[in-house]
């Protein structure tokens, strides 16, 4: 075999975590090299995961939207029908054109990329092979591992991608079911619900907890699910399922209370496995070169992004933290960053979540429920999108916006908001989080009128006892 190629530092997973890192390293001067499986870059992000699930969310509201709506501004259309077909051609040329976009940042900023599955043989000594069976031998100094996460495994149901699928096989799906179940109602289960609701599937959620996202605001979570009932998702909540029965033409489960009772039978044309994401580090040789792994498969990490083995590094999903693409991108840069000598960090408890429904749902910082069980004395302002100009305007009033902050110092403390755009909406406040804020500085901050982002400062104010429009 010939001698290994040398690089200063090689990336496993062009994921946003491992492309991010590949291009912020080659911008800090080293030779980098970026190992990729897929045959595009981009990750379970971009190719089957938070880009065609955000393109496939648009596509369905406008389609929703335009039935159910477009009266309600004095436009007339007459029957509105569906084309699966070209709804599933626009996401896929949406996927197409930000992988061949990523593949271009490499060749600008001068990232080899390296196709096929890399393994980790020795110290700074990374093997891949093609699928064609070809090997590469590739040689560096330092090694970053984002091979990201994949999606978890449910005992008793067995996902083929036909009638039990993934997120992947529930963003491909070539025809509407009549009865969607989906098992699991976080982010996942929750927006690809509703993207089969809209294109007129009945749609089951069932969870194992007796709420829905968990992890986020209880508030927030209580609003959604009234809201997202209303658009027609039905929810089984404190319900478990011990199994499931594959049929040619649907699936049969056995679902129970999650205390403990008699089972149930519950039928579906297609069951969406969506009980959450695990660590990907299969096949790596992390193991044997002894890197040290916590009991759920998250690679450990010190405040360097270093595993217990010197020079390899982890980032992104496989490693603790939020499981979410811009966190692994952060993680990208800071560790690239580092590794050049400089310093950084990333403060997981300032990384903002969002639910791409409608309403979106989004939250960053602490939540009520977080607060209670640390013992710290809060005040909350809270402030429906009813009272906002815009939202009245563009006829989107669902929702509200929900500031807390300390009692004592007016720090800001976390800010929570379901309604249009939340998303987009929550990021102020992200920046008023990074740079310690308090309620007030948030409520003295002139926003534009009228804009969906006043319900943010009506909230503010609302912390401080003062609001001016409810």
């Amino acid at each position: 075999m010939a001698d290994p190629e040398r690089f200063d530092l090689v990336v496993i997973g062009g994921g946003p975590g491992g492309y991010v890192a590949s291009i912020r390293a080659a911008q800090l001067g080293m030779k980098t090299a970026c190992v990729e499986s897929r045959s595009t870059l981009g990750g379970t992000c971009l190719n089957v995961g938070c880009i065609p699930s955000k393109a496939l969310l648009h596509s369905s509201e406008r389609f929703a939207t335009t039935r159910d709506h477009a009266e309600e501004h004095g436009i007339r259309i007459g029957e509105v029908k569906l084309d699966l077909d070209r709804m599933m051609g626009r996401k896929r040329e949406v996927v197409d054109g930000l992988t061949k976009g990523i593949a271009q940042l490499f060749a600008k900023n001068g990232v080899e990329s390296v196709p096929g599955r890399g393994r980790i043989t020795g110290p700074g000594l990374v093997e891949v092979t093609t699928e064609a069976g070809a090997v590469r031998s590739l040689a560096c100094d330092r090694i970053v591992v984002a091979t990201g996460s994949e999606s978890a495994p449910l005992a008793g149901v067995e996902v083929d991608e036909k009638r039990i699928v993934s997120s992947t096989g529930a963003l491909s799906l070539e025809t509407v079911p009549e009865h969607l179940v989906v098992i699991g109602a976080g982010v996942i289960g929750l927006e690809l619900g509703s993207v089969w609701r809209r294109l007129g599937a009945r749609v089951t959620v069932v969870e194992y907890l007796d709420r829905i996202l968990p992890g986020m605001d209880a508030d927030l979570a209580r609003q959604g699910q009234r809201l997202l009932g209303r658009q027609g998702l039905e929810f089984l909540l404190s319900a478990a399922v011990r199994g499931a029965e594959t049929r040619p033409d649907g699936v049969d489960l056995r679902v129970e209370p999650a205390a403990g009772g008699e089972a149930e039978a519950l039928s579906a044309d297609v069951v969406l496995v969506a009980v959450g994401r695990r660590p990907y580090t299969e096949g790596l040789g992390l193991d044997e070169l002894g890197v040290t792994r916590d009991d759920r498969g998250f690679v450990q990490v010190d405040e360097r992004f270093e595993t217990s083995v010197p020079g390899i590094f982890a980032i992104g999903d496989c490693i603790p933290g939020p499981m979410l693409a811009h966190k692994a991108e952060e993680d990208g840069v800071v560790c690239a960053e580092i590794l050049a000598g400089q310093s950084g960090h990333v403060d997981y408890d300032k990384v903002p979540a969002v639910v791409y429904t409608a309403p979106e749902i989004a939250g960053v910082g602490h939540t009520e429920d977080t607060l209670r069980e640390a013992g710290i004395e809060y005040k909350a302002g809270k402030v429906p999108f009813l009272a906002n100009s815009r939202g009245r305007a563009i006829g989107e009033t669902d929702g509200f916006a929900k500031v807390l902050a300390d009692a004592r110092t007016d720090r800001l403390l976390g800010v929570h908001v379901i309604g249009p755009m939340a998303g987009d909406l929550l990021q102020e406040a992200v920046v008023a989080l990074e740079f310690g804020a308090s309620a007030e500085d948030l409520a003295r901050t002139v926003h534009s009128h009228p804009a969906l982002g006043e319900t943010v400062k009506e909230a503010a104010l609302a912390a401080l006892g003062r609001p001016i429009h409810v």
